[in-house]
Parts: structure tokens; C-alpha cells; sequence
């Protein structure tokens, strides 16, 4: 790792310090109250000046003039009651940071650290952004003016796909669409013993996501990876009384706009065919999602040449294939060019996925994913 921005051991500590009390006290979209103090008194104890949007934060360092690269990280937690036995486990019930985003912040503040201590040439913007998990906190950012003036935008993403040491850079599309639906089924309800004076609503939702599945095994193009998931399903109120409407929730997952649309228009056929077949009704609300993140040449390039700075080339690795994922770094993307890596954060023992009430990573992650903002801001700038 270039000692130039190598954190030291006393950094290291910090930043555990700083994701573990983040970590305790996990705050969802819109809510990241406590997060943004944290924030905002460690910016203030490395004298960095910063501007309060929402519940983000907006910091500058080097010089006011220029065209500036910005570097992200998202601060919000998820509404998932935390089962990991960690000693900093979520002191806030039905509420966790299952994905990363506490280690996320204790990185950017390091690298801003590591940032203070380099005379920098050009201006580095630090954009600490709430709402990342369904809130689009991205355009909140974007609208309070955080890409003003930035020529490029960087990130990273905790992946426990990937060893600590490793960064994954990756070209192009590395994150899908991530569009969302909500199904109503409704018909005549009555006596669990006299179905034939009923429209079985349960039967009938049962059956619609059975048949959902096909859209993906057997209408779309296999080459383009996509998922539709039926996430909720609420109907009922007693064994002995059938339904008269049952609610489906559910998520579509593209990585291609031709398939997207297939998928989309696939599924409004679907729920329309079940009124005929069924003598039910149907309502469906389909809800665009985060546009696919796709990671801009250049800057991937950039991104590259940072993360040789920090793990060498051993270290280096590629996103084989794109993430399901969505990630509203995406709309950063639509208005300037960046580029998003994923920091390896396995542990040796207990590999729960994200967004799970398992979920935690290996800390060692913390310094290197610091290292890396901070170079590719260096980088950018030619240094």
C-alpha cells in the first residue's frame, strides 16, 4: 500500500471506533440524525469545513476553485431486527446496519483524514448520503447542489464476495434496474367450507406467482441475467374463512432495458388474465427503481490504477458478472462520470449475505477502502 496514504495504526483504530458507534445506533432513511452529528464533529475535530443538506453532509477540502472529484458514502441503515451477537450490536430494536453502509462512513472520514494530511492541488468533495436503501437519497444530494463543479465521482461498496486485500473494479453495468410492484387480488369471500360460493383469492394469488417465474425461465433471453421476486404476500384471516383479497409485493431485477420492459409487460398480461380465468379482480402498481449503475471507462481506469496503488495487482480483481443489486449511486452516474468498487470484506467464519440479520464483515476492510477514496481522488487529480 502507498505509505503516502497508508492509514497508521492509530487511524485504523478510529475508523473501527467510528463504524462501531454507528453500528450501536442505526438510523433508516431519512432518520440518519444521530449519524450525521458523528459525522459532523469528526469533520470538525480534522478541520473540514462542510454544509448540513437533509440529513447529509456536503465537505470540501484543498482549494475552493476547480473542477473538483467527489467521493461518496451512504449512511443509512435497514429495518432488520440484528442477530449477531456483536459486542456494538444495534442498541435500536428492529433496526441494523446490515449492509455495510456504517463501514462505508468510517471510510470516507478516513480517507478524508488521510486526505488532510496531502496538499492537494484541486478540490475533493466528500458527499456523506443518506437514504440509500429505497429512499433515493442520491437525488436529495444531487438536487442540494453536490455535484457542482465535479468533474468525477467515486465509491465503494462492502462485498463479502471478495477477501479483504481485494478491490473489484469492473467496466459498464455492475448493478441492475430495481423496479417494484404491488399486486391486489380481490373477489368473493365466504365459508372455508363452501368454496364453490367463493373466488378463492388465495388460490388465485398462489397461482399468479407460480406463474411469475416463467417470465424469467421461459420469456426473456437467458444471456441478460434478471429476477422477479415476490417478497410479501398478505391475504386472510382465519383458517376457516376463504379471502376476499390477497396482496402481493414483490421486486423485478434487469440488467437489460429489452428485458426490463418484457418482464414489466409479462406480468401486467399475467395479473389481467386472472380475472378472466379466475372471476377475480385485479389491481396492479408498478414503481420505477434505481436506474443500473454503469461505471464510466475512464474513470474506471482511474479506479484501477488507485486500487493497484493500494493492493497491488494481486489484489485487484474483476466483478465477474453484474449484481443483482440496485444501488442509487446510479443517478450520480447519469450526470457525471465515476466509477464504483467493491472493498473484499469476507470474514473467515460466518459468510451471512447482506440484508441479513447475521450480516457483518471483516473491520480489516475499513483501512484499505479508506485508502482507495482517498487515492482515487489523488489519482483523478494526477497526482
Amino acid at each position: 500500500m502507498d505509505s503516502l496514504v497508508a492509514p497508521d495504526e492509530k487511524l485504523q483504530k478510529w475508523m473501527v471506533s467510528i463504524r462501531r458507534a454507528i453500528h450501536r445506533q442505526p438510523e433508516i432513511a431519512f432518520h440518519e440524525i444521530k449519524t450525521q452529528e458523528l459525522i459532523a464533529k469528526k469533520l470538525t475535530e480534522l478541520d473540514i469545513n462542510f454544509q448540513r443538506h437533509n440529513t447529509g453532509i456536503i465537505a470540501h477540502l484543498g482549494p475552493q476553485q476547480g473542477n473538483a472529484v467527489a467521493l461518496r458514502a451512504d449512511m443509512d441503515a435497514l429495518p432488520i431486527q440484528e442477530n449477531t451477537g456483536l459486542s456494538f450490536s444495534s442498541e435500536i430494536d428492529g433496526m441494523m446496519h446490515a449492509c455495510g453502509h456504517d463501514g462505508h462512513v468510517a471510510m470516507l472520514l478516513g480517507a478524508a483524514a488521510l486526505l488532510q494530511l496531502h496538499t492537494l492541488t484541486k478540490p475533493v468533495v466528500l458527499i456523506f448520503q443518506p437514504a440509500e436503501e429505497g429512499g433515493a437519497g442520491a437525488e436529495t444530494m444531487i438536487n442540494a447542489g453536490a455535484l457542482d463543479n465535479i468533474k468525477s465521482i467515486f465509491a465503494g461498496h462492502i462485498d463479502r464476495h471478495f477477501k479483504p486485500g481485494e478491490i473489484a473494479v469492473q467496466p459498464g453495468l455492475i448493478c441492475a434496474y430495481t423496479d417494484e410492484f404491488t399486486i391486489t387480488i380481490t373477489g368473493q369471500g365466504g365459508h372455508a367450507a363452501k368454496p364453490h360460493e367463493t373466488t378463492d383469492i388465495i388460490v388465485v394469488a398462489s397461482l399468479l406467482v407460480m406463474s411469475i417465474q416463467t417470465l424469467v425461465s421461459r420469456e426473456t433471453n437467458p444471456v441478460y441475467p434478471s429476477v422477479v421476486t415476490v417478497g410479501r404476500i398478505q391475504g386472510g384471516t382465519a383458517a376457516n374463512v376463504i379471502a376476499h383479497q390477497a396482496v402481493l409485493e414483490g421486486t423485478i431485477r434487469t440488467t437489460h432495458n429489452e428485458t426490463r420492459l418484457k418482464i414489466i409487460t409479462g406480468l401486467q398480461r399475467m395479473v389481467a388474465a386472472m380475472e378472466e380465468l379466475y372471476n377475480a379482480k385485479t389491481l396492479i402498481d408498478l414503481r420505477s427503481g434505481y436506474p443500473p449503475v454503469i461505471n464510466e471507462p475512464q474513470a474506471t481506469e482511474l479506479a484501477r490504477r488507485a486500487a493497484t496503488r493500494v493492493v497491488g495487482k494481486k489484489g485487484l480483481q474483476e466483478q465477474s458478472h453484474p449484481s443483482l443489486g440496485g444501488e442509487d449511486f446510479a443517478f450520480y452516474l447519469g450526470k457525471i462520470p465515476g466509477c464504483m468498487v467493491r472493498f473484499g470484506a469476507a470474514k473467515s467464519q460466518g459468510a451471512a449475505p447482506a440484508h441479513s440479520p447475521q450480516f457483518d464483515f471483516d473491520e480489516a476492510v475499513l483501512p484499505i477502502g479508506a485508502a482507495f477514496l482517498a487515492q482515487a481522488a489523488l489519482v483523478s487529480h494526477g497526482d
